[in-house]
């Protein structure tokens, strides 16, 4: 891969990529957009013509609405997104309802484990025939694995079959809370980064821990708020504070949430954003807790970015006492 600068971003592209193949990729239109490329403005009819080069400048633009844009996108490895809330894609009932529920959520990102193919019935069902991978972005990670070996070895399958290189590393300790073995995941962490891996890493509630994730190179830090499953929602705000404050990457609560108050909390917090799954899709009506999920998540960043009212230890009065009858 080669780095270019894009809108201001470190930005990671196949080498040979095309001015063209760059606007495919980020599934925009080339007759509504111009591109310059260091501080020249490239024809929109050379477009196929012009390879992009490692260390190039780019800025795409194009018309928006007038008076000041109120952009609150974020950004992992060079890639930016709208949607802060990321999904998963098992427990639902079929693949059409795992579909709705993530239109619904608004994500632009959805996690996927890697399993073995089913030669003995082709016939069956692919989650690509329902989530287009072209339209969203997949997250291979590494859900089940209980060793670092096991977990790099299946995010090297995963990038060899789809080409992903933005992964979800988790490594489990043991079965019953499915709590993060953090040895393991520090080992497989500094593993895949020197493989060329931009990791987004699943990990305990730890600020230290969580530190040495991020000198390793770890593009992303995903605390627990509770166990993978539980509900049980955020256990350890202060922590996960304080993870947040003492980080330079984004950092997201991975596991734990269990309804649209737990995601709010969590954006109040300051996380970059939350993941989830049994959430959404263990829910009565899936689909309508996706959307429920979607607004509580803008709603904890709009109140994140609002800045709370400091707590008192007493009453304060809404209206002035003065003048009182």
């Amino acid at each position: 891969m080669i780095e270019v600068t894009l809108n201001g971003q470190p930005h990671r592209l196949a080498p040979g990529t095309s001015i063209a193949g760059l606007l495919a990729e980020l599934t925009l239109e080339a007759a509504h957009v111009a591109v310059e490329r260091n501080l020249e403005i490239v024809p929109r009819s050379t477009f196929d013509a012009v390879a992009l080069a490692a260390g190039d400048r780019l800025e795409i633009v194009h018309f928006v609405g007038g008076g000041q844009g109120d952009d609150d996108s974020w950004t992992v490895a060079g890639r930016t997104f709208r949607s802060r809330l990321i999904v998963g894609t098992g427990k639902y009932k079929d693949f059409a309802q795992n579909a709705a529920a993530l239109e619904a959520s608004g994500a632009e990102i959805v996690t996927v484990a890697v399993r073995r193919v089913n030669v003995m019935d082709r016939g069956q069902p692919m989650l690509t025939d329902y989530i287009d991978p072209k339209k969203y972005t997949y997250l291979p990670n590494t859900a089940g694995c209980f060793t670092g070996d096991d977990a790099v070895r299946t995010l090297r399958l995963a990038r060899e079959a789809g080409g992903w290189n933005l992964v979800k590393l988790e490594v489990l300790g043991e079965a019953r809370t499915l709590y993060p073995d953090m040895a393991e995941t520090l080992r497989a962490t500094e593993i895949l980064v020197k493989d060329g891996f931009d990791v987004m890493v699943y990990c305990a509630d730890d600020p230290i821990a969580a530190k040495k994730l991020e000198d390793l190179g770890a593009c992303a830090i995903m605390p627990l708020g509770s166990l993978i499953g539980s509900g049980l929602g955020i256990q350890n705000p202060v922590t996960i504070r304080m993870i947040v404050e003492g980080a330079k990457v984004p950092v997201l609560v991975d596991a734990g949430v269990g309804t649209a108050s737990e995601a709010a909390i969590a954006m109040e917090l300051g996380c970059a954003g939350v993941l989830m799954n049994t959430a959404i899709a263990e829910a009565k009506d899936p689909v309508l807790m996706a959307r429920a999920m979607r607004l509580a998540v803008e709603s904890g960043r709009l109140a994140y970015r609002a800045g709370r009212m400091p707590r008192r230890r007493y009453a304060d009065p809404s209206s002035p006492l003065a003048g009182l009858i």
